[in-house]
């Protein structure tokens, strides 16, 4: 299962079952999974960490140090974990001493030349499509989605369950739950088809999309909204996910299209 054209270092550490296709690389320091497939030409650098179940297609390169030149050559690493794709020409950069790694979850799948930046944190089942930039520091929650050639400026956030669409730019956070698009980036609605997709219930659905009624439809400034809804909607796991986000957030969130406004605008 390990072609004798791949490098691999002495000092990495493979699990079972684990295939090297032929002129792959794996440096010192590296750890992969059991069951998990490096192909032909990818490169896995020092200080890389792969799950279990991982597909690693050609040309990737995970582990490089960061494009920062702040970085001092402290001892970083990138995370991985199971069951995650990782497809052509994608690149992922060690973290800095500002987390200290870059982190990866399960089931994720990046596509053709994505990259994800250092100290990124990306949970689990996020879809990265072709060409999806990520600076520095950003953060994306659980099952996002973001389209082709989506890019995100250093220290954004994304929430979980959201979908962003292609060619955009992440100018300000997007909070759980929601689709975004247009240039600039505003709010398109509930995500609910993902919702449904996930299991969500039509009522946890519709106390969602109450919640941004609240804050994007009536007029109110985010403190205003974020009172409201805090005071006068139903307690639930949702709306407490929202509302930390929003107040956790240093950029503000997007907005709504103002009444009567375009993409043109």
């Amino acid at each position: 299962m390990i072609s004798p054209q791949a490098y691999i270092d002495p000092a990495a550490t493979l699990g079972s079952n684990v295939t090297i296709d032929p002129f792959a690389v794996i440096h010192a320091g590296v750890t992969i999974g059991s069951n998990t497939h490096i192909m032909s030409g990818a490169v896995i650098m020092k200080g890389t960490s792969i799950g279990q179940n991982c597909l690693v297609f050609p040309c990737a390169v995970i582990g490089a140090i960061p494009q920062d030149l702040k970085f001092v050559g402290e001892e970083t690493t990138v995370e991985i974990g199971d069951f995650t794709t990782i497809r052509e020409g994608v690149t992922i950069n060690r973290g800095t001493k500002d987390r200290w790694k870059t982190v990866i979850g399960s089931h994720c799948l990046l596509m053709a030349y994505a990259h994800v930046a250092h100290d990124c944190l990306l949970g689990d089942h996020v879809i990265l499509a072709n060409g999806v930039q990520l600076a520095g520091h950003v953060e994306v929650g659980d099952y996002a989605i973001l389209g082709g050639l989506a890019g995100a400026p250093q220290f954004s956030r994304i929430g979980a369950h959201t979908y962003i669409a292609g060619h955009t730019v992440i100018n300000k956070d997007v909070p759980p739950f929601i689709k975004a698009g247009r240039t600039p980036l505003t709010f398109a609605g509930v995500n609910s088809v993902g919702l449904q997709r996930r299991g969500f219930s039509m009522e946890t659905i519709n106390a969602i999309s109450e919640v941004y009624r609240t804050i994007f439809n009536k007029g109110l400034n985010t403190s205003q909204a974020l009172e409201q809804v805090e005071n006068s909607l139903p307690a639930s796991a949702e709306k407490d996910l929202i509302t930390a986000f929003i107040r956790d957030s240093k950029r503000g969130i997007i907005r709504t299209l103002a009444k009567g406004e375009t993409d043109e605008d």
